[in-house]
């Protein structure tokens, strides 16, 4: 995802975005917990997108 992407998108949409966010990220938790996790590098993506979507909400309400 990049933030070109997320700074197109309404407030609602990123709102929208963070909770299947969050999903997935206790989704790949479980998963690396239960050792069924195939692609390790997944989680780290997943929590980069967390931070982008946050911090591009965190403006749009400065502005």
């Amino acid at each position: 995802m990049k933030v070109s992407d997320v700074r197109a998108k309404t407030v609602d949409e990123l709102k929208d975005e963070l909770v299947g966010l969050k999903k997935e990220q206790f989704n790949l938790r479980f998963q690396r917990a239960t050792q069924q996790l195939e692609s390790t590098s997944r989680v780290r993506e997943v929590r980069r997108d967390i931070a982008r979507v946050k911090t591009v909400l965190s403006e749009k309400s400065k502005a």
